[in-house]
């Protein structure tokens, strides 16, 4: 595609990430486990983040074909 001045037109694909966040607090013996048991508990929706969780942080990046 070109402009009326003759400048050629490129279409992009541009990423836009948003950042949600959340701390939880658990009990566990390990590190490990508390990593565990907070995916297990994300993963069944146990912990579900929304709009509430937004932290602010947002990125653009450009894509490859």
């Amino acid at each position: 595609m070109w402009t009326n001045k003759g400048e050629k037109i490129i279409k992009y694909n541009v990423e836009i990430v948003e950042t949600l966040r959340e701390v939880v607090e658990i009990e566990a013996k390990t590190e490990e486990e508390a990593i565990r048991k907070v995916e297990e508990m994300y993963f069944n929706e146990d912990i579900v983040l929304g709009a509430e969780n937004f932290d602010n942080l947002v990125e653009f990046n450009l894509q490859e074909d």
